[in-house]
């Protein structure tokens, strides 16, 4: 009996499943990645109306 074709097939089963494992984990850091980004924007704080409207150039 010839066993090489089912091992084969559980081999890339598994790879597969890795894959899908590595995807889902990649997903998750790049949510927390962005929830963070958004925290860290919303944490800036607001500038007076008066701040950020002119610029001053010395030469």
């Amino acid at each position: 009996m010839d066993i090489s074709g089912v091992q084969t097939a559980s081999i890339a089963s598994n790879v597969g499943q890795n894959d899908a494992v590595g995807i889902a984990v990649l997903k998750k850091a790049m949510d927390i990645q962005e929830q963070s980004a958004v925290q860290l924007i919303q944490s800036i704080p607001e500038l007076p109306d008066n701040l950020g409207q002119n610029v001053n150039v010395k030469v």
